[in-house]
């Protein structure tokens, strides 16, 4: 019998040879924590979002605290917002006392080390439910959603975000709140362009979450068709070209292949946000003992990293954190 002289065994035979040459890493570093926020002074438990709740006042600073103390050093705020407030031109958005400026203030007053970003899109803000506005007809209008969108960022910028984070998936807009950013005195702010963002069914808790659904019709003239891989380089030619700083592929999991597509395109970082569906289906089978939350968590995101994300929006990054510690 030949006795094969290459042996790929060999290279796992003891955790610390396994150790020395593992190909990718998981870190808190690499995390970005999302977190829910609203005006009451009660957290809110998200039923399809065990773990997850829709912060107060008070509840936003105890966790910011708690996740820098766990190494978390980023968070993305989504806010949900009282349905008195929502309009179809979706003005609170960019209101200077509304409820994201607000709650950057105090966590930038409190934690001035903790880097802030924030969504930039108005569906959480519109009576329509839509990231853009809404004409008679049916219609998302692009030109006109992003004149908003820059007011948006500039009231985020105003008090003191970090990073925005344009989700909306307009055309053009990277641009528009670049230059809009700039020309206000803002060009340290940073944007995270949601290059690829898909018109995906895994954001279902998400939208119970903030209340944000479309009241009339879907996202599928704005958002990308699941079925495409290709359109999402072009995307991301556009996004660069326009001055993004980072770019992200929502969700992650079921699009690995997009993320690692645009490594391989760019040398700008990559992102990827593990959306409400994926963490809500670990949970759900780990909760029916049909899996063990801790191992398939650690593996989805590490996938994520190896696809070739740099940093992962996931509402695990506490939970990893302890793991990581233990």
């Amino acid at each position: 019998m030949d006795r094969p002289i290459s042996r790929p065994r060999r290279n796992r035979r003891t955790e610390v040879i396994r150790s020395l040459v593992r190909e990718t890493a998981l870190d808190v570093s690499h995390l970005v924590l999302p977190l829910f926020i609203h005006a009451g002074k009660e957290d809110i438990p998200i039923a399809a979002m065990p773990g997850c709740a829709r912060l107060g006042v008070e509840g936003l600073l105890r966790v910011a605290e708690g996740t820098l103390a766990d190494g978390i050093r980023s968070i993305v705020l989504f806010p949900a917002i009282e349905e008195s407030l929502k309009t179809r031109q979706a003005e609170e958005c960019f209101h200077a006392k509304g409820l994201i400026p607000q709650s950057i203030r105090s966590l930038k007053k409190r934690f001035p080390e903790l880097v802030v970003m924030t969504d930039i899109a108005l569906d959480p803000y519109s009576s329509d439910g839509h990231d853009g506005l809404v004409a008679d007809d049916g219609r998302i209008l692009n030109d006109e959603t992003v004149e908003i969108l820059c007011r948006q960022a500039l009231c985020h910028a105003e008090a003191g975000a970090d990073i925005v984070a344009p989700s909306d998936m307009m055309d053009g807009r990277v641009g528009a709140i670049r230059r809009s950013l700039d020309a206000a005195g803002y060009q340290e702010v940073s944007i995270l362009a949601y290059t690829a963002k898909y018109a995906s069914a895994y954001y279902g808790p998400f939208r119970e979450a903030l209340d944000s659904a479309p009241r009339a019709g879907d996202k599928k003239t704005y958002q990308m068709d699941p079925s495409n891989s290709r359109e999402a380089l072009r995307e991301l030619a556009l996004d660069e070209m326009e001055g993004a700083d980072m770019v992200m592929v929502k969700p992650a999991g079921p699009y690995l292949d997009v993320i690692a597509k645009l490594r391989a395109a760019t040398t700008l970082p990559v992102a990827a946000y593990q959306v409400s569906g994926e963490y809500a289906m670990i949970q759900a089978a780990a909760k029916m003992g049909w899996l063990e939350e801790k191992a398939v968590a650690l593996e989805s995101l590490l996938a994520i990293r190896r696809a070739g994300a740099d940093l992962i929006l996931t509402y695990f990054a506490r939970k990893v954190a302890e793991w990581l510690r233990s």
